[in-house]
């Protein structure tokens, strides 16, 4: 509907001043606001910022911002966005190829630290994620510590689990598995032993084990809230059912299908275990102190006392301590998951009780003081000296 209005009843409808109304009817669009930009806080320090680019065009944006004297605070964001937008102008990209596996190729390893404590140890324990790359089939399971043997331990069951060996297996800079960029003495003769070839993800260099990295992220968002764990054992539980009715059974957009769907194929490109599998443990030797016991990955366990003064070898396992001397076997424990703990066998206790007895015993007969002998003549020779005198 149009209405036919003067000038003056519009801007008395409107509230308007007149003249308002007048250059709204000669403007040929509508009326908008506009501020004249005011510009950033980084823009004084483009022109530096340009021209150490141009110079070093790997330099990072911290190291930047100091050079160039910009204070931060809460502009930080804006002076990274600065950076990029000059590094873009300036021909300064990083491009990421898109990696393609085939099935078997390669198994991503990664460790993911979850929050939540682990309520019988009173500790957050890290979760041991395998990935692998055809078919984005995803493996993890909670692990006692970071130590290598249990990362190796861990590893010889997710690759049961996953019902072969791939051709390489994927780490990054993990310190229970490389140290200054090479494999430590255990994980390269557990490779060696497996037959496995071990691939180290090169620094700053995220995309190599991106696959992995979202997974861990996943199960940082999807897996974790709102799950308390009782045990290792526990969350181990609830992780195996979680994988089997959502993660690995979620349509993947990369491949258009179900991890689960594909995991037959990618088994087509895997190599068979070793029979036995290669030793996973953490290990000691140390000559057995008065105290007969041990320390071994963070807790203490008693040993045969007499041991004591012999060198004896402990092994961890994910689930029992086991100490030997000679090949024979001195202790058994379930492995405690707490640290700082003391493990004590009722029986060593015993043994010890008997060999302190028979320690004093001994000290005490050997401070008691010698009897002094004297030889008693027979009284008879004097009877016959008195006859041979007469």
């Amino acid at each position: 509907m149009v209405e036919h209005l003067s000038g003056r009843a519009i801007a008395s409808r409107l509230g308007v001043s007149t003249h308002t109304v007048a250059r709204a009817l000669a403007s040929a669009e509508p009326p908008v606001y506009r501020r004249d930009p005011v510009g950033s806080v980084v823009d004084p320090f483009v022109p530096e910022m340009t021209r150490l680019l141009r110079a070093v065009p790997t330099l990072k944006a911290t190291v930047l911002a100091e050079r160039v004297g910009f204070n931060g605070g809460v502009s930080t964001t804006v002076f990274r966005a600065r950076v990029r937008e000059i590094k873009a102008q300036l021909g300064v990209v990083d491009p990421a190829d898109r990696l393609v596996f085939a099935p078997g190729e390669q198994v991503q390893c990664d460790l993911w630290l979850p929050k939540a404590r682990v309520a019988a140890t009173g500790m957050a324990h890290p979760v041991l994620t395998m990935l692998a790359c055809w078919s984005r089939f995803l493996l993890a399971m909670m692990i006692p510590t970071r130590q290598c043997g249990d990362i190796l331990a861990g590893m010889n069951l997710l690759l049961a689990r996953l019902g072969g060996l791939p051709q390489r297996l994927l780490w990054d800079n993990e310190a229970g598995i490389v140290h200054d960029r090479r494999l430590i003495p255990q994980a390269s003769a557990w490779a060696g032993g497996m037959g496995a070839a071990i691939k180290l993800a090169k620094p700053r260099d995220p995309e190599t084990k991106g696959r992995v990295e979202r997974a861990n992220g996943y199960l940082d968002t999807s897996f974790e809230p709102a799950r308390a764990f009782t045990t290792i054992d526990d969350c181990n539980a609830q992780l195996g059912e979680w994988l089997d009715t959502k993660a690995n059974l979620r349509l993947m957009r990369a491949t258009g299908a179900r991890p689960v769907d594909l995991l037959d194929d990618e088994r087509l490109g895997l190599t068979e275990l070793p029979d036995p599998l290669p030793p996973a443990r953490i290990e000691t030797t140390v000559r057995l102190s008065r105290d007969y016991h041990i320390r071994l990955a963070g807790a203490d366990y008693s040993v045969d006392p007499e041991m004591i003064g012999r060198m004896v070898t402990a092994h961890a396992s994910l689930t029992r301590v086991v100490v030997t001397c000679d090949g024979l076997t001195v202790a058994d424990h379930e492995r405690c998951l707490r640290p700082h703990q003391t493990v004590t066998d009722p029986a060593h206790v015993a043994k010890a009780a008997v060999l302190r007895r028979r320690y004093q015993d001994a000290q005490r007969d050997a401070r008691r003081p010698a009897t002094t002998v004297v030889e008693q003549r027979d009284l008879a020779s004097y009877d016959r000296l008195w006859q041979d005198m007469a």
